[in-house]
This record gives structure tokens, C-alpha cells and sequence, in this order.
């Protein structure tokens, strides 16, 4: 098979690469029918919001909007996009996309941020024509990167300060493992398995070892875990963790601190009951001197999981599955919907499926202690109900205007401690794991448009 040009590679984060055709095709066969019709430049705003949480959960985290505005400047239709297109399209649409450039406004939450049930997380601004055909690059990373994150959160809540390492490259497609990392460091994870993500977002890497390693010193007289252990050990140095489970996990423990002595950095488990064997191997290693040698466990762990480990000496822990697949993180269910025409408020009446019609802002409403009261939803050409005197903060900031990304958008850095200090002002029912309403309520106000 012939190795894919750059043009279409899928990597969205490669500045060299085309995001256009991440697309379905009836955003462009609507641009087609609006441009036939005249409707194409009426004046819009789309919004992004969620109608309801995924089942169980209190809370969501806004993350992927850095990702969105770096594919926004790759939107661009090039010839080799343009051959794709023009099999469906007619030839004015085609010369439309060709000089295709995004001249609106965005609005959005800071990533790190919390979203709730109707929260409009992103607003869109400019011509039906400029913002319809936005909707399924906007929706598929926002979609994705808020329901790794929003995991991720859960999983930093439970692990309660121990490290927390992302490891789920093996259970997903090779770039959203690549995003995934990033959502889960956005989320309070310290470091990934994925070298990609360390190269691209330069979130700090691990990993020392599988069992393949282990298994490889086995010859015709027998297995030889020592020979592993040596092996590592002489290459890595005695900081590095040891996976002690391929075998028996009395004997490996054994081995390990035999091979690289008590100041060995530290031993893994990646399986069986983790909570028993963690007890096990912390008594047999403090009384083999190895007091400072830590624990890592690993192997289909979720929140749950974690929280069932919180009482065991477990320093740190790998999480790969769980948080990558939809069982893990499901979806965010985020939509993308047309609000407003021309100043006239427009909105879907589906059952189920309903909109509120109108551009709107949000404020979230904060006690003096710091502790979330609710968040207020308001017309945007309102004035802000509660001023921020009386603990208003407004959540969306300006993102780009004029087509143009704006200055000062926040690093990952910025949204980790967004997010850090986020989930110590939600209500303490808001951290539970249990199913429940969402933890801030959402209140609509409806003002009087100016």
C-alpha cells in the first residue's frame, strides 16, 4: 500500500496539513443550496452546548478548544481538497471553497472549565455559509477531548493526589490516543505512555516496561526474571519501576529488590485483586528494607476502581482502557446549533431534541467562600444579571475575532490549573461518583435584548 501524502494525513495538529475534508458532506451540499438560494450570507450564531450530562455524571470539562482553533486556521480547501469536493459539488461552491476563509467571531469557556446541561460552550458568529460548515470539526474534538477529560477529572478526584499516569494508546485510533493524552493532562493526569502527545503537547512521558521484556529472558533451562530485572535495571537505572507480576509476585518482589537493592524506584502490578496484592507487597517490601520503594498498579482500572484503592498503599496508577473507550468516557453529546438569524431568534422544537433560540452569555454565580452557587444563562445583548460584585463571573472569553485567533489564549498549563482550582469550588456532592443531579444548577434568564 502507498504511503498517504502529507496533504492527507490525518494529523489536525500538523500546521502542514489541510482540516477541511474532517467533514460530513451535508455541511457542504447545505453551503451548496444557500449559496443557489441567496441565504448564504445571513448574519448567524451557532452555539455549542450539551442538552443533558452523560448518565451518572455532575459535571463536564470544556477541553479540545485549543485543538478547535488550530484546525480553524487548516480549514482551507487546496486542490488535492478541492478534487474531493467537486465530485458532488457545482462549480460556484467549488470557487467559494477555494478562497474559503473564516472571517467570524468565537466566543467560548475557558478550557479546564466546567460545562452543565445547556451551557453554551462555544459561540460562532458570521455567515450561514462560514459557520454551517465549521459544525463537525467543532463537534468531533470538543465531543471527544471533553469526554476524555471530564473522565480524566473523575480519576484525579478519586486517586486523591496520587500520580496518575495515561496509558490507553494500545485502546484507541493512533491520533485520538494522541489527543486523549492531552485531555487527560488537561485533566490533573502527570504523564502519558504516548511519545506523540510528549512531542506535540509536551506532556511529560513514562513507562519502563511490559512482560514481553520479562518473558524474553526465558531460555531452555527456565524462566530468568533476574536477567529481565539486570537487564533493566543496568539501562535504566535503579530509579526505574519493575513490573513484578509475570510470574509469582512474592518471588518477583524478591527478585526485584535481589537485582537493584532497596533503593529501587519502584514495582508494578498489572493484575489480579490490587488491593490485596498492594497491602502484600508493601509489608514484604518494607520488611526487605525497600521502605521507599513505591507502587504502582495498573491493568482496567476506572474511578471506581480507584476510589475502592484509596485506603491501600498504592502510590501511583496507570489507567488506560477505561479512559480512552466509550465505556469510560462516554461521549459529551455536545450539538452544534444555528440560534440566531440576522438578530431574529431561531430555535428546534424537536421533541427531545429542542433548542433555545437566541445568542446568549453565561455567568456562573460564586459564594465569598469560593464554593459554586449555579450558573445563570442570559440573552446576549443583555446586561449581565449578576454583577461581579455579587460573585457574577462571566465564562466565555473571546477567542477569535475576525477569523483572526486572538492573543493570550490559555496553554495547557493554564486550563490544568483551571480545571485544579475548578474542582475545589464545586459543591462537595458534585465529587461524588454516584449517580445524581448535575452538581450547579442552570438557571435561564431571559432579559431584554438591547
Amino acid at each position: 500500500m502507498p504511503t498517504p501524502s502529507p496533504e492527507l494525513s490525518p494529523l489536525v495538529d500538523d500546521a502542514r496539513v489541510s482540516s477541511a475534508l474532517l467533514t460530513d458532506q451535508y455541511e457542504l451540499t447545505m453551503l451548496s443550496a444557500a449559496l443557489a438560494d441567496g441565504s448564504a450570507f445571513r448574519t448567524c450564531t451557532f452555539e455549542v452546548f450539551a442538552r443533558r450530562l452523560p448518565d451518572g455524571r455532575r459535571y463536564g470539562v470544556v477541553a479540545g478548544t485549543e485543538r478547535v482553533l488550530t484546525a480553524l486556521e487548516q480549514f482551507r480547501f487546496g486542490e488535492p481538497e478541492l478534487a474531493v469536493v467537486a465530485k458532488f459539488l457545482d462549480e460556484n461552491t467549488v470557487n467559494w471553497l477555494r478562497d474559503f476563509r473564516f472571517s467570524g467571531d468565537i466566543d467560548g469557556y475557558r478550557e479546564g472549565d466546567f460545562y452543565f446541561p445547556d451551557s453554551p460552550i462555544l459561540s460562532v458568529r458570521g455567515t450561514f455559509a462560514e459557520c454551517v460548515i465549521l459544525e463537525t470539526l467543532i463537534l468531533s474534538i470538543l465531543n471527544h477531548d471533553s469526554a476524555i477529560a471530564s473522565a480524566a477529572a473523575r480519576m484525579v478526584s478519586a486517586a486523591a493526589g496520587r500520580r496518575m499516569i495515561e496509558m490507553g494508546s494500545r485502546r484507541t485510533h493512533e491520533q485520538a490516543a494522541v489527543a486523549a493524552s492531552r485531555a487527560a493532562y488537561l485533566a490533573g493526569f502527570d504523564a502519558t505512555s504516548n511519545l506523540e502527545a510528549v512531542r506535540r503537547h509536551g506532556v511529560p512521558g513514562a513507562g519502563t516496561s511490559a512482560h514481553a521484556f520479562t518473558l524474553l529472558h526465558t531460555t531452555e533451562d527456565g524462566t530468568d526474571e533476574a536477567a529481565a530485572f539486570r537487564g533493566q535495571v543496568a539501562a535504566l537505572g535503579v530509579s526505574t519501576t519493575l513490573l513484578v507480576d509475570t510470574y509469582d509476585i512474592t518471588e518477583g518482589v524478591k527478585t526485584a529488590i535481589d537485582v537493584a537493592g532497596t533503593e529501587l524506584g519502584g514495582v508494578r502490578i498489572d493484575s489480579g485483586d490490587l488491593g490485596v496484592l498492594a497491602r502484600q507487597v508493601r509489608q514484604q517490601l518494607d520488611d526487605l528494607g525497600a521502605t521507599k520503594t513505591r507502587i504502582v498498579v495498573s491493568g482496567d482500572l476506572d474511578e471506581y476502581a480507584i476510589a475502592a484503592l484509596r485506603a491501600e498503599p498504592v502510590d501511583s496508577y496507570g489507567v488506560g482502557t477505561s479512559l480512552v473507550t466509550g465505556s469510560g468516557a462516554p461521549t459529551a453529546g455536545m450539538v452544534y446549533k444555528l440560534v440566531e438569524v440576522d438578530g431574529i431568534a431561531v430555535e428546534k422544537r424537536s421533541s427531545n431534541k429542542a433548542s433555545r433560540g437566541g445568542a446568549k452569555k453565561a455567568l456562573r454565580v460564586v459564594r465569598d467562600t469560593g464554593t459554586i452557587v449555579e450558573e445563570v444563562i442570559y440573552p446576549a445583548g443583555s446586561p449581565a444579571p449578576v454583577a461581579e460584585a455579587d460573585g457574577g463571573r462571566e465564562l466565555q472569553i473571546p477567542l477569535v475575532r475576525d477569523g483572526k485567533t486572538v492573543d493570550g489564549i490559555p496553554t495547557l498549563e493554564d486550563s490544568r490549573a483551571v480545571l485544579a482550582a475548578g474542582l475545589l469550588s464545586l459543591p462537595w456532592e458534585g465529587l461524588k461518583l454516584s449517580r445524581g443531579e448535575s452538581a450547579v444548577h442552570v438557571r435561564f434568564e431571559t432579559g431584554d435584548r438591547k
